[in-house]
């Protein structure tokens, strides 16, 4: 096969890393990343932000030039490198983490509330594990399998930087996205102009009920995803809303005492919400857990080829001529600054007493460093491959957690250590793990847009090393905020991921789970597989409420109207492209805004009280509707328009 050529060639001498292209990288990874973390704790999803993070590295460094010099376009790949990591550390911190302080509710005297500081370390030390495992897998995935391994984000976010020319105007509909996506948030939650869910209840059907959240953000989310996996989240929330609840409020209606696991209410007595919070829940984490284990089987011979991959090309490394004729473009960190940054960071584990679990012996605490080294290296390979397969958004981040969380729970079931501490424990090993693989999925992005440019590849190790250093601890921040303002496992912010892995560990270590609904909802993501469904965003759709796959469900009904008018395939990618960048304007603007909500209700002590205006039931929701219906016009003819 003819050698790859580079856009910037190995021999040419061009700025790389540099100390403004960090700090832009850096600053742009907090704002992605605290909206990327909102988001995640309101639907259990997170995006890629790949693509706008080199649209807006392009249009500032151009704008900055009279000030700070003209930026190569190695210098805008290293600082999309940089802020890309936050989004990956928001995705392993939301999956976890707001368990803990669901658990500390329940359990107030046993200190489970995590600090900043304790959130921000945990995703700081599962980070800089997923870049380091990288290390040896850049080659068997990115080099070798160029042409097999497409790495959809890592890939446009290449010609979006080959086309710098381009940058301003394409910055523009990310930044348009997000000042029309903060004035709505601002005008819905800030001033209470008009509600934030609409519900419709469907006669015949018994306690069914269709809903919308109306939200610039899950808008957004259902544009980028496509009208394929929308389609199958909304069905997942179909076949709750629609088919289960009515199927239970049907048989239910004349019990006269509560079905299990419902201790005090009978099924008559319950809403469609209740039904779904004491059933469908249960139901949709099987699902969910299912989906993910099948997911990580599915991946388990792409795994074992990649890592036998690596340590043929760790071997060949070690050849002193090899190492001197390797190119600047071929170029990774040292092999050992893998071996002693794994050393180090189960160090920090093993010595930091409180950081896993509370009060851990130090046998508990290097048992935990163990499973965290060897969950994060074998996931690591796995999201890195997978994400080259189907793209960051798609990497099931989840069903990897939820392995580890079995794993080490059975583990610490055989040693005993099945109390509340032993769920902490658990639980933060699993954070780690989370971001690590995350972590790995989102660098391996970047290396390919790298490859693609020309970037030198230690060069961008060692900026997504420190775009995790500094992000670790202000997504931690934003997170605890987001927690303290509205309280995780609300219905504000559902944290369904997080509530996913508290019953996982709760149901192992406790045996007091519903394996009956558990197991059911096993049962359709197996059937999903065997039609040859994505098993994981049908799970995801039962497990979560229907109203928050509506609209999603329009958004990628918007963009598979936008598609089928496009006569060329290079029009419908330019108005893909479009609307993929405004849409991720629209979840920045919303998660900015609210993190901006929860900081008010934080020094407040109380909620944003609005205007006073307060519209009437049916004429509330009428509001709602047709301003959502606006935003979704206007997110169409932006989109078609030339």
């Amino acid at each position: 096969m003819e050698e790859f050529k580079s856009y910037v060639p190995n021999e040419t001498t061009v700025t790389d890393i540099s100390i403004k292209a960090v700090i832009l990288g850096a600053i742009f990874g907090v704002v992605f990343g605290s909206a990327n973390a909102y988001l995640g704790l309101r639907v259990g999803l997170t995006i890629s932000t790949a693509i706008p993070l080199a649209v807006i590295s392009v249009a500032v460094l151009r704008v900055l030039t009279p000030l700070i010099g003209k930026s190569s376009i190695l210098e805008c790949n290293i600082a999309q490198t940089t802020g890309s990591a936050s989004s990956s550390l928001a995705s392993g911190i939301i999956f976890t983490v707001p368990a803990l302080f669901m658990w500390h509710a329940q359990y107030p005297d046993l200190g489970f509330s995590p600090s900043i500081f304790k959130i921000g370390l945990l995703a700081m030390l599962g980070g800089i594990l997923g870049v380091l495992f990288m290390i040896p897998l850049r080659r068997a995935l990115i080099v070798k399998e160029h042409g097999v391994l497409p790495y959809p984000e890592g890939t446009a976010a290449a010609q979006v930087l080959i086309s710098a020319e381009e940058g301003g105007a394409k910055a523009w509909n990310i930044f348009l996205g997000l000042g029309i996506a903060s004035v709505y948030k601002i005008m819905q939650n800030f001033l209470h102009m008009w509600p934030e869910k609409i519900a419709l209840n469907i006669p015949i059907l018994k306690k069914a009920q269709l809903g919308g959240e109306p939200s610039p953000a899950l808008l957004g989310v259902g544009f980028i995803l496509g009208p394929r996996i929308a389609g199958i989240m909304v069905a997942g929330g179909l076949i709750s809303w629609l088919g289960l609840i009515p199927l239970i409020a049907w048989f239910g209606e004349y019990l006269t005492i509560p079905l299990f696991p419902q201790t005090e209410l009978t099924i008559s007595q319950m809403t469609p919400q209740e039904i779904w919070h004491n059933y469908i829940r249960y139901i949709g984490a099987g699902a969910v857990a299912v989906a993910g284990i099948i997911t990580v089987i599915k991946s388990l011979p792409t795994m074992y080829n990649s890592l036998k991959l690596g340590i043929r090309d760790f071997r060949s490394s070690r050849d002193p001529q090899a190492a001197a004729n390797k190119k600047r473009t071929d170029t990774d960190l040292p092999i050992t600054i893998l071996g002693i940054g794994s050393l180090i960071v189960a160090l920090v584990i093993i010595f930091t007493p409180n950081l896993i679990g509370i009060q851990a012996a130090i046998m508990v605490r290097a048992i935990a460093a163990i499973c965290i080294v060897f969950f994060t290296f074998i996931f690591a390979t796995v999201s890195s491959r997978i994400v080259g397969m189907v793209g960051v958004s798609s990497n099931p981040t989840s069903g990897m957690a939820i392995v580890t969380l079995l794993g080490t729970s059975l583990i610490f079931v055989l040693m005993g250590w099945t109390d509340q501490l032993g769920m902490a424990a658990a639980l933060t090993i699993g954070t780690v793990v989370c971001v690590g693989s995350s972590i790995a999925g989102d660098i391996s992005q970047d290396l390919k847009a790298g490859y693609i440019i020309g970037a030198t590849p230690k060069r961008q190790q060692t900026s997504e090393i420190i775009g995790v250093i500094t992000s670790a601890f202000a997504i931690a921040g934003a997170v605890w905020l987001l927690g303290q303002a509205f309280v995780f496992g609300s219905e504000a912010l559902s944290a369904p991921q997080a509530t996913l892995m508290k019953t996982v560990i709760e149901g192992v270590l406790g045996g007091d789970l519903p394996w009956g609904l558990v197991l059911a909802g096993g049962s359709f993501a197996i059937v999903a597989e065997l039609l040859r469904i994505p098993s994981l965003p049908l799970a995801v759709g039962i497990y979560l409420p229907l109203s928050t796959m509506t609209p999603i469900f329009v958004g990628g009904f918007l963009r598979q109207l936008i598609e089928r008018k496009a006569t060329t395939d290079e029009e419908k990618k330019k108005k893909s492209e479009k609307g993929v960048l405004l849409g991720s304007g629209f979840i920045a603007g919303e998660g900015i805004t609210m993190v901006g909500v929860a900081a008010y209700a934080f020094i407040t002590k109380s909620r944003p009280q609005g205007l006073g205006i307060h519209y009437p039931g049916e004429m509330g929701q009428f509001i709602a509707l047709a301003v959502f219906l606006g935003l979704a016009a206007f997110l169409y003819l932006r989109t078609r328009k030339e």
